[in-house]
């Protein structure tokens, strides 16, 4: 019995401690998207200004190869193409590692930079932070950057099998203004 109380007391410190981590706000539509410097799967070194000049969708997720992690990589990987010639990139930030996401892309042959953010301050500055305590994974967020570096859609826990058509539809849109 104390057993079973010692192990509730500590689960509801974890997640008590946890509610009170994770209440960064999102950055708003019209924003400045804030900065990065992160590796991908293949040790390149990417930063957000490496994309200025194209769209942005910047992807959060929990973690690789899980399975809704693994449908919406594989949406944004059949939607590259649309993506593509819309004048956007992708990119996947999550707080695995390096090697985790280069297993990930090469079991699903994802051609997008999937981003470690193993420090979970990316996640943070976006608002996409899940910290339980001793655990921490991305929040399952999107966020539609334009050519100058400003938000122009959010998708709050997204919906991984529609985030990708959603950005293609959305870019349509905005790009056909």
């Amino acid at each position: 019995m104390k057993a079973l109380t010692i192990i509730t007391i500590l689960l509801m410190a974890t997640f008590s401690f946890g509610s009170v981590a994770v209440r960064a706000e999102s950055p708003k539509v019209g924003q400045p998207a804030p900065d990065f410097t992160l590796p991908d799967q293949n040790g390149q070194t990417h930063t957000l200004a490496d994309f200025r000049g194209k769209w942005l969708a910047l992807y959060f997720y929990p973690k690789d190869d899980t399975p809704g992690c693994t449908e919406q990589a594989c949406k944004f990987r059949d939607d590259l193409h649309q993506l593509t010639e819309l004048g956007a990139q992708v990119i996947g930030i999550s707080v695995d590692n390096t090697s985790s996401h280069a297993a990930f892309a090469k079991k699903y042959n994802l051609q997008f930079p999937l981003l470690s953010d193993s420090k979970a301050e990316t996640a943070a500055r976006y608002g996409s932070l899940l910290n339980l305590g001793v655990i921490k994974f991305a929040k399952r967020n999107t966020f539609l950057i334009d050519p100058q570096g400003i938000i122009v859609k959010v998708y709050l826990s997204a919906n991984a099998s529609r985030n990708a058509l959603e950005v293609v539809e959305d870019l349509k849109k905005l790009t056909a203004l």
